[in-house]
């Protein structure tokens, strides 16, 4: 540091000077702001930078983005983004919040404890299965309350998208930081980038039209989330480039989806991704999901191969970032290869396991996973977990709402296929035209079809089914008198070809470990 901001910040490590009583502070630098951390506080001075991406050479345009920091994340850290702070006094002797005329801008925000990032709980193992439930949760609610972007606005548009992802590998090129192998895998990216964006023009406007273009976190990443006692807290959200968060909300949530997988936590990703389709309905979006994956992997790799480019660093640093670099262009790799489409029944009783089954399975696989549980509800307005009662039950499982369902997972799962992914549909299958349907379906889009058909002893099952209704935390409502009815019923797979189903007790956790490998090969 140099200058009168040098002497500024120089300045601004004096405990003295801060209102929180620190016994001291500590400086966190990046390539446009400075973070300095006291007791309580955690305070975002911008530097006075100007890139491609970002200008705030004046005070006037710091306090402005100073403002807009506080407005974008209070929607998702209200009790951590405080207010922006005026620093006057002069360079030597600076006043925090003080009268006069400013001399900078600081964002004040309260600390929180660094051990509970998301990108630490990961990398040590801590970060739990119902927190990822949660973090996708917060996020789907936190996308239903954007409004979709307006026609004034340029932002996602298919000509926009194609050439901010071509840009990733004129900068990586240009930089020239990977061996032969990486170079080959980079054009082999490049080439399939070019396709995807021609084919999927349409898609993109589509979508932009459609309202799934909404101003966004901008950067969802692992180290930009937080676990509170409240739960997931997204902070730390694109403030300078109205480009990076005006997004598809599918684009913003393969960010997390990626940086899960970069970190080794392909399961996660995959629990993520499941629940944040299940809270939204936006399985749609899939069609454009790899391409966004994609897309996100080399902005990672972009940035790696810039920090690779400052020769000041410590060869340490530069053996970990091209480590990093080339997990990242494995990863996209990865995504862009994708995976062969089928579709999977599950089948069996109330409390035979059916859920449990596919959840396990979509961790473990590629597949998408619909209930039908769920969207029931959606058709008639509910939410997942609501309780119905007396005729609005009658209503909910009458005939007529049961054939509007299946029609539903029909179409849910031809737009699932269509997009590259196998699906697995959660519903009991107990008649046979419920399933003809869906048999019908795999031969008109010429997909593999199984049927997964659980099982357990009927004293399982009902305490099953009881401990559901007691609980009252699961999507289904089905309980003792619906297992009552359904036990009457012939619900035999008699007469299904054998080939086309995996028998699967679930009795216990090892049956069901042994049943997944099953099916898993069955897909391989």
């Amino acid at each position: 540091m140099s200058g009168w901001t040098g002497k500024l910040i120089e300045s601004l490590r004096n405990p003295a000077i801060w209102p929180d009583d620190p016994e001291s502070v500590q400086l966190i630098e990046t390539h446009i702001s400075w973070v300095l951390l006291t007791r309580e506080f955690a305070w975002k001075i911008k530097k006075p930078v100007t890139f491609d991406f970002l200008d705030f050479a004046t005070l006037e345009q710091r306090k402005h983005f100073c403002e807009e920091e506080l407005r974008l994340n209070r929607r998702t850290a209200p009790n951590v983004y405080l207010d922006v702070v005026p620093i006057c006094g002069n360079a030597a002797d600076p006043v925090i919040g003080g009268t006069g005329e400013p001399i900078e801008y600081a964002v004040r925000m309260k600390r929180f404890d660094d051990d509970q990032l998301l990108s630490r709980m990961v990398s040590e193992g801590r970060l739990e299965a119902r927190q990822v439930d949660a973090l996708a949760e917060h996020i789907a609610a936190f996308h239903a309350s954007l409004p979709g972007i307006g026609d004034d606005l340029p932002y996602s548009r298919a000509d926009r998208i194609r050439d901010d992802a071509i840009d990733n590998f004129k900068t990586i090129e240009r930089l020239a930081v990977g061996d032969a192998r990486q170079a080959e895998e980079l054009r082999q990216l490049r080439v399939w980038t070019e396709s995807e964006a021609e084919r999927l023009a349409d898609t993109f406007d589509r979508r932009r039209l459609g309202g799934f273009v909404r101003e966004c976190h901008g950067d969802l990443h692992l180290g930009n989330i937080v676990e509170l006692d409240s739960g997931p807290c997204l902070f730390d959200g694109i403030d300078f480039n109205p480009g990076f968060r005006w997004s598809d909300v599918i684009s913003e949530i393969a960010f997390l989806v990626m940086d899960l997988e970069e970190h080794g936590q392909p399961q996660l990703a995959r629990r993520l991704l499941n629940r944040y389709l299940e809270r939204t309905g936006d399985y749609a979006g899939l069609a454009v999901l790899r391409f966004y994956l994609v897309y996100r992997a080399m902005v990672r790799a972009k940035v790696d191969a810039i920090q690779l480019g400052d020769a000041s660093r410590a060869s340490s640093q530069r053996r970990s970032l091209r480590r990093e670099f080339g997990t990242y262009l494995d990863v996209a790799d990865h995504d862009a290869e994708g995976s062969r489409p089928a579709l999977i029944i599950m089948h069996g009783l109330s409390g035979s396991g059916k859920s449990h089954v596919a959840g396990q399975f979509v961790e473990h696989s590629a597949a998408i996973r619909i209930r039908s549980d769920i969207e029931r509800k959606r058709l008639f307005g509910l939410e997942e977990t609501e309780r119905v009662t007396g005729p609005a039950a009658a209503e909910l499982y009458s005939p007529e709402a049961s054939a509007r369902t299946y029609h539903k997972l029909v179409e849910l799962a031809r737009c699932i296929i269509e997009s590259g992914f196998p699906v697995i549909v959660d519903a009991a299958f107990l008649a046979r035209n419920e399933r003809e349907s869906f048999r019908r379906l795999t031969s008109e889009l010429q997909v593999p079809f199984l049927i997964v058909a659980c099982s357990a002893p009927e004293k399982i099952l009902r305490e099953r089914v009881v401990g559901r209704e007691r609980d009252g935390l699961d999507v289904s409502d089905a309980g003792a008198r619906v297992l009552r009815q359904q036990m009457l019923r012939d619900t035999q797979l008699d007469d299904e070809p054998s080939n086309d189903v995996i028998r699967l007790e679930t009795t216990t956790e090892a049956m069901v470990a042994a049943g997944l490998r099953q099916v898993l090969s069955w897909l391989a």
